[in-house]
C-alpha cells in the first residue's frame, strides 16, 4: 500500500512539475510593456501605453491587452489561441476592428497571426520573441475599414 501511495505521489508531482516547466519554457508567457520609442506606427499615431499579458491556457495561450490610445481613450481587448490556424473570437475592442484571430507557430519563438473582420482577412502579424526572451517584436501589416494600408512594428519589453 505504501508503494502505491508513493507511486501516486511521484506521478502527481511529475505532472505538476512538467506543467510548470511547459509554462516557463513558453517564451510568450509573461507581462510585456510596449516600448513606444522603439516601435513604429505607420500611419500612426502610436498609443500612449499598452501592456500585453500572456498566460498559458491548455495547449495555447490567452492574451489580455490594456492601455491608452493616442486620443486618451482606453484600449482593452483579449483573445485565446491554440496555434492551430483556427479562428478564435476577440473580446473587447481591438484597434484594427478585427473580430477573430488565428495563429500558427513557425518555431518556439516565432508565430504568424491572422486577423479577420467577418470572413475577410484585414491583417497579418509576424511575432518574434528574442532568444534571451526579453523582447517581443510584432510586425503587423493590414488595411483599415476605409482601405488605407497600415504597417506597425511594435516592440514589447518583458516586465
Amino acid at each position: 500500500m505504501k508503494r502505491v501511495l508513493m507511486f501516486v505521489a511521484i506521478a502527481v508531482l511529475a505532472v505538476v512539475g512538467s506543467s510548470t516547466l511547459r509554462a516557463q519554457s513558453n517564451p510568450l508567457v509573461g507581462t510585456w510593456q510596449l516600448n513606444v520609442t522603439k516601435s513604429k506606427f505607420d500611419p500612426g499615431p502610436a498609443p500612449k501605453s499598452l501592456t500585453r499579458t500572456v498566460e498559458t491556457q491548455g495547449d495555447g495561450v490567452k492574451y489580455t491587452f490594456d492601455g491608452v490610445a493616442a486620443d486618451g481613450k482606453p484600449i482593452a481587448y483579449g483573445f485565446s489561441v491554440q496555434f492551430d490556424g483556427k479562428d478564435n473570437p476577440i473580446s473587447g475592442s481591438i484597434p484594427s476592428g478585427a473580430d477573430t484571430v488565428s495563429a500558427k507557430r513557425t518555431d518556439s519563438n516565432h508565430y504568424v497571426a491572422t486577423l479577420k473582420k467577418g470572413e475577410k482577412v484585414i491583417g497579418t502579424s509576424k511575432v518574434a520573441v528574442s532568444k534571451d526572451g526579453k523582447v517581443t517584436t510584432v510586425d503587423s501589416t493590414g488595411t483599415t475599414a476605409t482601405g488605407a494600408k497600415v504597417h506597425d512594428v511594435q516592440v514589447y519589453d518583458k516586465q
